[in-house]
Order: C-alpha cells, then sequence, then structure tokens
C-alpha cells in the first residue's frame, strides 16, 4: 500500500516494551531519531525517516508496557458478594483499558489518527500476538482503514530488525484467540473457586499470624494449583517412606598397577540371612576368577542440545541457584540490550539458513573462551559439529543464542555475566564434537556370586573443554587377563537403607510442569513465584520447594473430595485444546465451552463436599474466634459425644494419607481422637446405635478393610463400634496399627477413649486388656499368665500344621500367615470360630512352654519382625561378629570354620565389622 502520488507515508510502529521500542528506532535510524513525549511519560514516541520496500516512509515509534487491556466481569458481577461464584461461569466478560494504562492508550489514538499504516513489534509468540490485537482495537476504533502488518524478529540486532521491516506479514489471528481462550477460562475457574475457597476458610481458621486473616485472599490458580500438587506429592511421598535395611557384597583389589573396586552384580539384598549364606559362600572360598574382559569399547558424551526457555532456567537454577523468575529477568536484559536473543522460546534445533559460524566468529576475542572458539573454525581441528535437533521448533524464535560479542559490561551483575557465559558457552557447545571415552569392565566369579568393575579412560573432552558445567570422571583399573584368579583385599558385607527422594528443587519442578504441559516456556517461572509469592509453598537455600500447612491442606481437601484438581491431567488438556486453537483445528468458542462446562461441574460438586477442605483445614489450622459455633458440626459425620471435654461431638474424619479417626470437633480446644485400624479403606457412619457403650447415643461405623492388608480370618467389611466394645477392631489395630502418625506429632495431648488406642505412641496408651498402663497390650501380665495356662501348641493331626488351643472356645487355632504391609511374612494364630476374638503371633508362643502374647504391631514388625531379629544385632549376632558360643552355618547346613577376617586376620569377626576398617 502506498500513499497515491507517490509521497511519504506515516507509519505508527509500536512495540512491546519502551526499550524495544528505542534499541529498534536506533537500529532503523542508524541512531539519528528525534525524540517526543507522548501521553504516558515513560512511553515516549520516537521520529525518523526510512523506506520500507521502496516506499518512503515518515516513522513514529512507541510502545506500550505488556498488555493493553484486561479481561474482566461487567460491573454486576465484580463485587464478591454480588453473586453466586457458580454464576461467574456464565456472566458476561469485557476487555478494557484499565486505569493505569489510559495514557498509553490516548497516545495511541492521537498517533494512529495522523497515520497511514500500523506496524506491530510486539514479541512474536502467541502472549504478543494477543497483545498485538489489542493495540489494533484501540487504533482501528479512531482510524477503521489503517493499513496493518506485523514485523517478526527474534533479536534486537541489525541484520534481524532489517529484515523483518523489509518482510511485513499478516498478524495470526489464531495466536491471539488461543489467548483469549486461555484469559477467559483462567478468569472464570480462578475467581470462582477463589471466592469459593476464600469465604469458605479465611473467618473459620487461624490462617496468618499476623492477624491480617480478615484481608487474605486465598487464591485458585488452573496452573498454580498443579505446580503445588507437584510439590506436595513430592513432600508425602517422602513422609510417607519407611527406611528399610539391605546388605550388598563389596569387594575391592589392589595390585601395583592401582586398585580395582568390584560391584556386587545382584546389587543388593533385603534379607539378611540370605546375605549372609551368600557372603559365607565368597569368604569360604574367597579365590576370585576372572570370567570376562571385553575389548574397550569407545564411548560418546554427546553435547546438549541448542537452549531454549525450560533449559535456560533449568540449567541456571543447577549451576547458579538462580530462581526461574530472576533468570528470565536478567535474560530479557540482555535481550533488550542485544546481547542475546529473545529468551523466550520453545525451539531447540537450528534452521540449515541460520549462520552458525558467524556467532562463533564474534565470541573468538573473549580472554576466557576465545581460543576454543578459534579451534573451532579451524577445518584441520575436526572440533565443528552442527548441533542436533532436540525435536521442539515453535516456528516463532530460533534457539537462544549469542547475538553480540561482550567480556562483561559495566552495568552488569554477577548474575548478567553468570547467564551470559551460559548461553555462549552452551552455543560453544552445542556446535562441537562429542567427548569420548574408552570403557572398560571386568567380571569376576567368587563363589558363585558375580561382581564388576568399571574403568574410563577419557580420550577427547572436546565439548567438555569449554563447557565447564558439566563433567566425565574417569578411572583407570589394573589391566586383568580372562581367567587369571587373584584373592580379594577386602570383602565385605555392608548394610545400607533405602532412603526417600529428596524434595523438588526448581529445575525438577520446571522438569515436571514442562512434562505435564502446565504453563508455557514464556509463564512457568509467573506460576512458581506467585506459589511462593501466596504463601503455598517455600524455597530453601538449595532451590528445594516444600508446601506451607495452607498449601498443603488445599490439595489435601480436594484430593479428599475425590477429585484431581492439583493433578496436572485437567490443566495439560486444556494447554493441549489452545494449542489446537492456535493451529486452526478448533474454535475458541467450543474449547470455550467444553473446558467451562467440565469446570463448573466439579465446582459445583465441590461447594457439596466442602465439609472435606474444612477437615483438612482442621488437621493443620486452630479455629478462628469468628468461627459461630455451629460451623463445626459440618466438618464430618458425627459418631458419638466427646467423652473427654462434653462440649462437642465427635466426627468421623480423613487425614492426608487415607486414614480414618473419629475426632472432637472442638478442635483444638480438646484433642481426643480414636484413630481406626490402618487397612480402613471406607468408612461412614449409621444409623445403627451400640447398644453397650456411652453415654449417650454411639453410631456404629460401617467399615470397607483392604483386603491384601488384614490378615486371614477377617471380613472385608464390619459394622463396628468404636466406644470399646469391639473386639475386632482392638485386633485389626493390634495387628494392623492406626494410621495415626502425622496426627499424632500434631496433636501430642490426644487421649482416646475407651479401650480403643488414639495413636501410634505407645507410652500414652492404656493395655486394652487389664486397663493399666506401663507396658503394651502384647506384653499384657494377664493375657501371658493366661496364655501359658490355655494355650499348648501342638500339631494338626490331618496334617501336621503347628496348632494352639483358643483359651475362649477350645478350638483349634491353625498357623496362618499374615499379608499386611507392615508383618509380611509373619504367623500367627486366630481363632476359626464366627465372633471369637483370639489372637497370638507364632513368634511369641514360646517352644519349650507355651507361652503366647496377643499381636503387636511393635518391636519385631516387619521385614525386622520376619527374621526374628532386634535393633541390637543381625540374627543374634552384632555386626557380623562372633559371640562366645557361636557358629556360623554356610549354605549346605555345615559349620563353617577357618575364616578370618580380611583386614586383620582375626578369625572371631567378619571384614565388615573389623574395628581396625576404618584406621
Amino acid at each position: 500500500m502506498s500513499r497515491r502520488g507517490g509521497g511519504p507515508v506515516t507509519v505508527l510502529n509500536v512495540a512491546e516494551k519502551p526499550s524495544v521500542a528505542k534499541s529498534v528506532a536506533g537500529i532503523l535510524s542508524r541512531g539519528s531519531f528525534r525524540t517526543r513525549e507522548g501521553r504516558s511519560r515513560y512511553n515516549k514516541i520516537f521520529e525518523f525517516d526510512y523506506a520500507i520496500n521502496g516506499q518512503p516512509c515518515r516513522m513514529l515509534m512507541t510502545s506500550v508496557i505488556g498488555h493493553l487491556m484486561e479481561l474482566e466481569f461487567s460491573d454486576r458481577y465484580r463485587k464478591w458478594h454480588s453473586c453466586d461464584p457458580a454464576d461467574l461461569y456464565q456472566a458476561p466478560v469485557m476487555k478494557h483499558v484499565p486505569e493505569d494504562k489510559r495514557d498509553i492508550k490516548k497516545t495511541l489514538e492521537e498517533e494512529a489518527r495522523k497515520s497511514d499504516w500500523l506496524v506491530l513489534w510486539l514479541d512474536c509468540d502467541r502472549e504478543g500476538e494477543n497483545i498485538a490485537f489489542e493495540v489494533v482495537d484501540v487504533c482501528r476504533a479512531v482510524k477503521h482503514n489503517l493499513f496493518i502488518r506485523r514485523a517478526h524478529f527474534s533479536a534486537l540486532i541489525d541484520r534481524e530488525i532489517h529484515e523483518a521491516v523489509q518482510n511485513l506479514r499478516d498478524p495470526n489471528q489464531l495466536f491471539a484467540e488461543a489467548v483469549d481462550a486461555r484469559q477467559e477460562i483462567d478468569l472464570r475457574i480462578g475467581a470462582s473457586f477463589t471466592r469459593f475457597q476464600t469465604m469458605l476458610l479465611r473467618d473459620r481458621f487461624a490462617i496468618d499470624s499476623t492477624g491480617e486473616e480478615r484481608s487474605r485472599v486465598i487464591s485458585y490458580g488452573p496452573c498454580q494449583f498443579p505446580t503445588l500438587g507437584f510439590i506436595v506429592e513430592r513432600y508425602w511421598e517422602i513422609q510417607a517412606h519407611e527406611p528399610e535395611e539391605f546388605w550388598t557384597i563389596n569387594c575391592s583389589h589392589q595390585s601395583e598397577e592401582g586398585i580395582a573396586t568390584f560391584n556386587w552384580m545382584r546389587g543388593h539384598l533385603f534379607d539378611y540371612a540370605s546375605a549372609v549364606i551368600l557372603y559365607e559362600m565368597c569368604v569360604e572360598e574367597p579365590t576370585a576368577t576372572v570370567m570376562n574382559v571385553p575389548h574397550p569399547r569407545e564411548r560418546f558424551k554427546y553435547p546438549p542440545y541448542p537452549l531454549n526457555t525450560i533449559e535456560l532456567e533449568k540449567r541456571a537454577s543447577r549451576y547458579f541457584r538462580l530462581s526461574s523468575e530472576h533468570t528470565m529477568k536478567v535474560a530479557e536484559e540482555l535481550y533488550q540490550a542485544g546481547f542475546i536473543s529473545y529468551p523466550r522460546t520453545e525451539t531447540d534445533a537450528f534452521s540449515s539458513r541460520t549462520d552458525l559460524r558467524a556467532m562463533v566468529e564474534e565470541q573468538t576475542r573473549h580472554p576466557e573462551w576465545g581460543a576454543y572458539a578459534q579451534r573451532l573454525l579451524e577445518p584441520e581441528g575436526g572440533l565443528w559439529r552442527n548441533p542436533g535437533n532436540g525435536g521442539h521448533d515453535d516456528k516463532a524464535h530460533p534457539p537462544i543464542h549469542p547475538t553480540k560479542f561482550s567480556s562483561g559490561e559495566s552495568n552488569w551483575s554477577r548474575d548478567h555475566l553468570n547467564v551470559y557465559e551460559l548461553v555462549v558457552r552452551h552455543y560453544l557447545a552445542c556446535v562441537s564434537q562429542p567427548a569420548v571415552a574408552a570403557e572398560t569392565t571386568v567380571e569376576i566369579d567368587i563363589s558363585g556370586e558375580r561382581f564388576s568393575a568399571s574403568g574410563r579412560a577419557i580420550l577427547a573432552k572436546n565439548y567438555l573443554e569449554v563447557y565447564r558445567f558439566e563433567s566425565w570422571g574417569g578411572s583407570v583399573i589394573p589391566v586383568y587377563e580372562k581367567g587369571q584368579q587373584f584373592i580379594p583385599t577386602s570383602l565385605t558385607l555392608d548394610s545400607a537403607v533405602t532412603r526417600p527422594p529428596p524434595l523438588l528443587c526448581e529445575a525438577d519442578l520446571l522438569s515436571c510442569m514442562d512434562k505435564a504441559g502446565i504453563g508455557t516456556d514464556a509463564t512457568m517461572h509467573d506460576h512458581i513465584k506467585k506459589l511462593l509469592d501466596r504463601g503455598y509453598a517455600t524455597k530453601d537455600a538449595n532451590t528445594r520447594f516444600s508446601p506451607t500447612n495452607l498449601g498443603e491442606a488445599l490439595v489435601m481437601g480436594y484430593d479428599d473430595m475425590g477429585y484431581e484438581l492439583w493433578k496436572p491431567n485437567l490443566r495439560a488438556i486444556m494447554e493441549h485444546d489452545m494449542n489446537e486453537v492456535s493451529v486452526g483445528r478448533k474454535t475458541k468458542a467450543e474449547v470455550l465451552e467444553t473446558c467451562l462446562q467440565q469446570m463448573k461441574a466439579c465446582f459445583l460438586d465441590a461447594r457439596v463436599k466442602k465439609s472435606k477442605l474444612l477437615e483438612a483445614m482442621t488437621i493443620f489450622f486452630e479455629r478462628s474466634n469468628n468461627t459461630d459455633e455451629g460451623e463445626n458440626q459440618t466438618a464430618g459425620e458425627v459418631v458419638r459425644r466427646c467423652n473427654l471435654c462434653n462440649e462437642s461431638d465427635m466426627a468421623l474424619r480423613k487425614n492426608r494419607d487415607g486414614n480414618f479417626m473419629v475426632g472432637c470437633m472442638n478442635y483444638p480446644q480438646c484433642r481426643n481422637a480414636v484413630w481406626l485400624p490402618g487397612p480402613t479403606l471406607e468408612a461412614s457412619v449409621t444409623t445403627n446405635v451400640c447398644q453397650s457403650c456411652g453415654p449417650g447415643p454411639v453410631y456404629k461405623i460401617l467399615f470397607k478393610f483392604r483386603q491384601i492388608g488384614i490378615p486371614p480370618g477377617f471380613e472385608v467389611n464390619h459394622l463396628g463400634c468404636v466406644g470399646g466394645c469391639d473386639g475386632i477392631l482392638k485386633q485389626l489395630i493390634d495387628i494392623c496399627g492406626t494410621g495415626s502418625r502425622s496426627q499424632a506429632r500434631r496433636a501430642p495431648d490426644t487421649v482416646p477413649p475407651n479401650n480403643i488406642r488414639g495413636s501410634n505412641t505407645r507410652q500414652s496408651n492404656v493395655c486394652i486388656h487389664c486397663q493399666q498402663r506401663g507396658h503394651a497390650s502384647s506384653n499384657c501380665p494377664s493375657r501371658v499368665s493366661a496364655s501359658r495356662n490355655s494355650r499348648p501348641t501342638g500339631t494338626n493331626p490331618r496334617n501336621d500344621e503347628s496348632t494352639v488351643s483358643c483359651n475362649t472356645c477350645g478350638t483349634q487355632c491353625v498357623l496362618r500367615t499374615a499379608n499386611t504391609e507392615a508383618n509380611r511374612g509373619r504367623q500367627f494364630f486366630s481363632c476359626p470360630t464366627q465372633g471369637c476374638s483370639f489372637f497370638a503371633w507364632e513368634d511369641g508362643i514360646s517352644n519349650s512352654s507355651g507361652n503366647a502374647t496377643t499381636g503387636s504391631n511393635s518391636g519385631g514388625s516387619g521385614r525386622r519382625g520376619n527374621r526374628g531379629r532386634g535393633r541390637g544385632g543381625r540374627g543374634g549376632q552384632s555386626g557380623g561378629r562372633r559371640g562366645s558360643g557361636t557358629s556360623f552355618v554356610s549354605a549346605t547346613g555345615e559349620p563353617v570354620s577357618g575364616i578370618r577376617c580380611f583386614s586383620c586376620g582375626d578369625p572371631s569377626h567378619f571384614a565388615n565389622a573389623c574395628p581396625n576398617r576404618n584406621s
């Protein structure tokens, strides 16, 4: 389009930020532009002359500051108490220019009236495209016949900017509509759940220690909440982890050429007895035979793919401990100053048209990596390699790369230096050859057990020379020949325990979000920052995240409702649908209808189940003085009147681990609680009243237990009473324990009513048999005494199974094997007679006198119980040391003799227990 008569046209150019506007004006005018003030003192107007495809132009360059408009509900729905939050899913919404950007709008209107063209220089991503159409709406409102074009660029350098202005395109309406859909979905979902949560919880609980609860907003965000879910899920995984001891055999051999450390090819064993038998076999015949020595194999460590936004954030977090939010702030400043390309990109593959060598040439002057860059350009060096393809291309920007040389600017901070160095070194690495090493693996055999040792010799470091953030350690082992035999220098049986995974660090969290499709490369760091700002999570000095009480309570509440709002699935589907809008496969209207219909149904159901959210909050926070007394009644199904404070009812509740309790609704003033059996899968209060327990009506609970969690002989479904009269519940608690660990930690003064235990803290329990304190139920003197007289062990004449006689009905009780998580493999006796509650662990009955003890979830439970060992030793031996009168038995059952410690030669102990081992 050109003006009639061939005169110059007036072109209004609009950038996304004032600094970008000034940079583009400086490049196009070669530094000779005039400046005048606009309506906004931050957004100046730069004037200069230029020719676009031969057309003389009078250029006016100005800017906005991010989004010009906001999406908001109409006035009738803006106030929190003006409507039902559910109405927000269909309430009218509109875009408007907020008060603080009215001056920018006036500048655009004034300049548009005297312009012929409008050229948009917004960032080349979806968000930038949406801002572009906001600018178009404002300008076309005052001049409808503007000729509108879009400039596409990825770096603020001469070549890119001149090429962009000479190749203007149409703006992408589909990209803008995808952002419109996301904005509307986020507004409706976020506003409805935020109002619901805040009005439900803020006045009921003392959330803020500063006393500002009345003004606190408990916000919900469709991206923010799944991000919080990753943090809470990892935290729960750590809390639920129970360490297990395992054993491994370690072997080393030292020769004149060095030392080789051989690893057991079984890895490790959790069964101590099996590990000892195999270890004894190795010690008895310790000669090692070399079974396999393959020729050294060439191994490669490949350089990273070209750098995109997510990798930049992850690597800056790992290498420099920078937050993703701060990394993007620094990268944006480097981009606006022209030192790196646009930092918000999903692309990790360079176009074949990119001049890769020119970017390397820029860096040859640098004092640290300049020499390496020079070697890259030398054909005879063979160091150059075309970069790999990471498989992602957003069709808007290339990977992040250096655009201008710098050895450090005077106004740069240490973070600017670090981020620039990372971008440059990463680029040089990705155009380099991989590191090369020769690896050798030697396998040996000791008494049928295989061990292996590996050695690595670095042949060529290549990209590792410049990419100082990565390493590839090498270790040389002695030379061995197949069939060679030797005696190991050391052969030890070592123990360790399993460890839980660590808390998520920022790089891990970004990986989880990227994999699940939560947010975009341009928004992920914002979601993480919001979690911290809103008090849902904290970050320590090692950039590892933990949930706060509020964050954990919210996730727990929605999880107990049966929803996965805190899981990434729903948001990932939304993000996928918005991608479909951006490529034209779905319309904005289709996506809005489907998504909002689904989320409104979730919202309505969440309101019905709001008691779950209240229950979760009760675990973490004290009730506020603003709470009405009657509101406590909504937090669970009432079972009975509290028999401790007599001021409130006790209700059935469920904690974050899925364990059930009956707790006083006057918490935290009263912390009375009854924890129910650990295998409880479902529990609901019935209208059946127990005829034995009091005071007041005590309603029975219908239990459904996990089949795998209860011993044989117990029914999966059970109608029981927590008042103290139910023998079956007593037995299940004694055998399987309860789920009270987290609650016991928060409420140490819990008092269990009647005969049911209140927690796993045994010191505070009353014996379920004699009602006395000071001993566990399993060691009750009255029960032990009775068992001595009435429970003789015997043998079932039909199948030679061990039996005991039930002291209640005299029935022979057959030996059974437990399959619970805590006592899997442990054997016990239980009475087969319906209604009889007799139970005894087999290892609690003495072979000599027939003594029996009732089941217990303490002492020798789990793996330790299976082996019949206490904490002090291994099979009666501490640390593998042989005491007086003790002997080891080999795998054949024969006594082992003539065995000596490999470290000091003493026959009284093994090498793993040698007192001189670490000297």
